[in-house]
């Protein structure tokens, strides 16, 4: 060689995908991005169906932000985009060299959430060790706080995080698992925390996806059958819920609610009131919906425009406040997670019915944004699947 060459080094060529990249509040880019790398103990997933959830919506626009920095101020979208759907099935593309249980073509389902199983941490933190994963003192979660979501064609994840679809199931009824198990954790926190010895009325506020998913809960695996009231301002989503277990649907905008309840259970009020709307108009009237010393489940998010001061006329009848989020739980003996074990099971054996609430589905990330600004405030809208 001759002095002063420099040999050309070749680079390796970098694969790319498609994904929908939210670099701003209320603005969505389909962009060609590198495709993940995986370890050792990862799979690539090629992704097949991710629902749209109230909390992709409220991250796009702009009234949450949970990506944080290690002082816990949010890192905006400008800095640093994100790619939102955390309801994700799809497909195995590529395992790690040292996954054993999956194999290149299993379809799955996704646990969008990092624990210390997850990150194969040799000691749990506590609340891993205690069936609360979603608190785990080292949690980071695919779509929500920072790391890439499932509104792109490839996601890479732990080989636990993935639960394997053994049966026939479609890809957009599996995408709704994630919902399914926030549901169940939910649940299974309130059997935890309730002083009820019997419950004869139950109120769910909102007939979203989460309040149709509760409806079926308590009727279809909890066994309820007691009085079951579900209230919400959209008549095709009373109709769904009464189709799918409610006794009564209310209407808050054409009735008193507080009225309405009162006089389905005697002049009492419910003793079990789940609070599924975010809506800020609820907490103004909990006090008239639920008895003393009734257990109330806070489960929606947002709430806008409420002063706290409405709690007060609450704590006087000395209800159990219970918050929840997220699909925790324990983990199964292979280390993937309990929840969405017990919530696909539920979907396959037909005791939840999920089709009957997914009422758009979408086929290119350009229809994300249009989903997110538009639809998802539609009066036909219940739930929307992107289907890749």
């Amino acid at each position: 060689m001759r002095a002063g060459l420099i040999p050309a080094i070749s680079m390796p060529e970098v694969v790319t995908m498609k994904a929908s990249v939210l670099c701003d509040v209320q603005r969505l880019e389909v962009r060609d991005i590198p495709r993940p790398m995986i370890s050792p103990y990862e799979v690539l997933i090629r992704v097949a169906a991710v629902g749209l959830c109230g909390t992709d919506a409220h991250i796009f626009a702009g009234h949450a932000n949970y990506n944080t920095n290690e002082y816990g101020q949010q890192i905006p979208l400008t800095v640093q985009p994100q790619i939102l759907g955390h309801e994700i099935t799809g497909v195995v593309e590529e395992v790690g060299s040292s996954v054993r249980d999956l194999s290149e073509g299993d379809r799955v389902v996704v646990d969008q959430g990092l624990n210390c199983v997850s990150r194969r941490r040799e000691v749990l933190c506590e609340y891993c060790r205690t069936e609360n994963s979603h608190q785990c003192e080292f949690y980071r979660e695919h779509g929500i706080t920072g790391l890439p979501g499932g509104l792109a064609e490839f996601i890479a994840v732990p080989a636990v995080n993935a639960v394997k679809v053994t049966t026939p199931l479609e890809a957009p009824m599996a995408a709704l698992v994630e919902p399914l198990g926030c549901i169940i954790h939910s649940s299974d926190t309130v059997a935890k925390a309730s002083t009820q010895r019997r419950v004869r009325s139950v109120l769910i506020c909102g007939a979203g996806p989460a309040g149709l998913l509760f409806t079926q809960y308590l009727r279809n695996v909890l066994g309820y059958e007691g009085f079951l009231l579900v209230s919400d301002p959209n008549a095709r989503k009373r109709d769904l819920a009464k189709n799918l277990g409610a006794d009564e649907a209310i209407d808050p905008a054409g009735s008193d609610l507080v009225e309405a309840v009162l006089e389905h259970t005697g002049g009492k009020g419910v003793e079990y009131l789940i609070e599924a709307s975010g809506s800020g108009e609820v907490f103004r009237s909990m006090a008239g919906l639920i008895c003393k010393q009734a257990t109330v489940l806070l489960y929606g998010h947002g709430h806008t425009g409420t002063d706290v001061s409405v709690l007060s006329s609450i704590f006087f009848k000395e209800p159990v406040l219970v918050s929840t989020v997220g699909a925790s739980g324990g983990f199964e003996s292979d280390g993937r997670p309990s929840a969405y074990t017990r919530a696909l099971n539920l979907i396959e054996q037909n005791k939840i019915e999920v089709a009957p609430l997914i009422t758009h589905r979408y086929t290119s990330f350009e229809d994300v944004e249009k989903a997110l600004s538009r639809d998802i405030h539609s009066s036909d809208y219940v739930k929307g699947v992107v289907v890749l």
